[in-house]
């Protein structure tokens, strides 16, 4: 029994302690000021408190996972009994020996102790406090399991987004040296340039981005060397412009969100057409909420048959932003005329989840 109440109570020691003497004390002075007695109210309680530990105990640590937990229900009520018979001649017994002979004082009327009438009042008083030691074991217990849980979900949160982020990482490299390869095919002086772009793109993802949240400057930093890579395999093809409202620089948000939507302008722009432009804007919303957008042009015959819901990278940021902001968040891909659009609200002063 020593062994299973260990195993099984996630309270510590001294709230036992604190407890039982807390309801020790009320009860001696409720009963004393009953029979204006302190001293037999003290004695008496103190042959009843001894009962009181040991039913509650044998109930909560074990007549419950064993009977109930298990849905053995008639069990449960039959040890039960059994456990208030012991109860009540305990209590009867060492009242006799220890304190009064007067086993029933409180009765009006037949004070016959070993009688249908006194178990009946023995065993109500007994569920009684079984019952309020029960309900506040198994509100620690559920507050203990909802904590326990709440801790798994943020660790599966915490290794997804893990997961999704590291994905960024070989998908963006994927496109990069596909870049490198047509570069060195045409034997072109850009080559070596773009290797010193990917080189420093390379330390940010490699070591710069592994906390839970960055800098937005940084990533702005991240994305300008990022269409700098891009603006060395196309040339001057490329037209990008930037442009920050508000004040950003407090403003932290998860890394490599914003990648993907600027990876898809050079994947469905700049392809097929003769130049891309580019248009990024970033503003701080009252301190409350970053929007985020970009615009970009795109040739018509490509469009027709373009899918919204983009490739890996774009079902990535959707899922992370699932998981980051669940329903906080707003995101729109759309095209008008000759653009390409994406709007992107996340919330600044919400603290996010772990990346």
């Amino acid at each position: 029994m020593i062994r299973q109440f260990a195993k099984q109570n996630p309270i510590p020691l001294r709230y036992h302690v604190i407890f039982w003497t807390v309801y020790f004390t009320f009860n001696v002075f409720r009963w004393g000021s009953f029979f204006d007695d302190y001293l037999y109210a003290f004695k008496s309680n103190l042959v009843e408190f001894s009962m009181h530990l040991f039913s509650c105990y044998t109930t909560v640590f074990y007549l419950i996972p064993k009977f109930v937990l298990t849905k053995k229900y008639l069990q449960f009520v039959l040890a039960l009994f059994m456990v208030l018979v012991v109860v009540y001649f305990g209590i009867v017994g060492l009242n006799y020996l220890f304190v009064t002979h007067e086993i029933w004082p409180e009765a009006n009327g037949i004070r016959n102790p070993l009688s249908i009438y006194h178990f009946a009042a023995v065993a109500i008083g007994e569920i009684y406090v079984i019952a309020f030691v029960s309900a506040i074991k198994i509100s620690i217990d559920w507050i203990n399991e909802k904590r326990k849980n709440d801790r798994l979900s943020k660790m599966q949160l915490h290794t997804e987004l893990n997961f999704l982020k590291s994905q960024i990482q070989p998908h963006f490299y994927f496109n990069t040296l596909n870049s490198l390869y047509a570069l060195t095919l045409e034997k072109s002086d850009a080559a070596p340039n773009l290797v010193l772009k990917l080189s420093d793109i390379m330390q940010y993802v490699l070591y710069d981005v592994r906390t839970t949240n960055i800098k937005l400057f940084d990533e702005i930093k991240y994305i300008q060397n990022y269409i700098d890579l891009e603006r060395i395999r196309f040339g001057e093809r490329v037209k990008a412009d930037s442009f920050i409202s508000g004040d950003i620089e407090e403003v932290t948000v998860p890394p490599l969100l914003f990648l993907p939507f600027i990876e898809n302008c050079f994947k469905h722009g700049a392809r097929h057409q003769r130049d891309i432009d580019i248009s990024i804007f970033f503003k701080n919303e009252n301190n409350h909420t970053l929007y985020f957008s970009v615009v970009n042009t795109y040739v018509e015959s490509e469009a027709e048959t373009f899918d919204l819901r983009g490739g890996i990278g774009i079902s990535n940021v959707r899922r992370r932003l699932d998981l980051l902001f669940q329903d906080r968040y707003s995101l729109d891909i759309f095209k008008k005329k000759s653009k390409f659009k994406v709007r992107l609200r996340i919330p600044l002063q919400n603290k996010v989840a772990e990346a």
